[in-house]
């Protein structure tokens, strides 16, 4: 899997907070961003997945 490079302009506030986020984790800005992304959409394609069990089944 090859990589890809994301310029973003956000707030200064924004980004301090950002830093403290990741600071806490050990982690670097980009990583705190990356590793968020990617849990976001793992979220969102585990609900798919779910309404799609649920309209299988007939639970919804």
């Amino acid at each position: 899997m090859g990589t890809s490079v994301l310029s973003l302009r956000i707030d200064h506030e924004l980004l301090e907070r950002l830093k403290e986020h990741a600071a806490k984790r050990g982690m670097s800005v980009q990583d705190y961003v990356v590793r968020t992304l990617i849990r976001d959409d793992f979220d969102e394609r585990f609900k798919t997945a779910v309404d799609e069990t649920e309209k299988f089944y007939g639970l919804t």
